[in-house]
């Protein structure tokens, strides 16, 4: 069973939907229990990171996604659900602050400057890292689908996947022990996409 993390930010049922077409049992949850026994996660997410922690810690979701990721399941965050997993984000810098993220993950959240954002529709993907297991059977410069002003920038860039160009090179996704992260929207990129979810569930 893949549980897929509800805490109200998100089309959650895209998700559910695209995993369940490649074959995927796959349950929306906000209870903790049910993700603990869970043999996989799932952590999606649109908007912004200030609300969506705000959300997760009234849910009392921060302690379950850690210890799942802490006892080896395999996780993925998708979108804002990516971004979760790093440890802050200038999206709050004009209001006293910068916003903390989980922190499962070094590194920074970073708006993109002097671009149009957000970033919508198609771009293409760079494989830095073949040995990330959710790439299998996708070729470089496979066309995904992104919605987004944020982008990731990780401490270890040993942990970078892919990369994407929007003006500038960013990370599109991430791969370290049992944890990805993709910028994109898997449940939106169609083929390519549904092959990156079905190597999720095949793990």
């Amino acid at each position: 069973m893949i549980t897929i993390i509800d805490y109200g930010m998100g089309n959650l049922r895209s998700v559910q939907k695209a995993l369940e077409k490649v074959g995927a049992t796959a349950k929306i949850t906000q209870n903790p229990d049910e993700i603990q026994s869970s043999s996989k996660v799932v952590l999606p997410g649109v908007g912004a990171m200030r609300p969506a922690m705000e959300k997760l810690k009234s849910l009392g979701l921060i302690s379950a996604i850690r210890s799942a990721i802490k006892e080896g399941k395999p996780f993925l965050g998708i979108c804002l659900g990516f971004q979760l997993l790093f440890e802050s984000s200038t999206e709050g810098e004009g209001e006293g602050g910068q916003t903390e993220g989980l922190g499962i993950l070094k590194g920074s959240v970073e708006r993109f400057s002097k671009l149009k954002i957000p970033q919508i529709g198609w771009n293409q993907l760079h494989i830095k890292n073949r040995d990330s297991p959710i790439l299998k059977n996708i070729n470089e410069s496979e066309n995904v689908y992104f919605c987004h002003s944020y982008f990731v920038k990780p401490s270890d860039p040993s942990i970078i996947a892919t990369t994407t160009n929007y003006a500038l090179e960013f990370t599109s996704s991430v791969y370290k022990d049992n944890i990805f992260g993709v910028q994109f929207h898997p449940e939106k990129s169609q083929i390519v996409g549904l092959q990156i979810l079905k190597n999720f569930y095949k793990l």
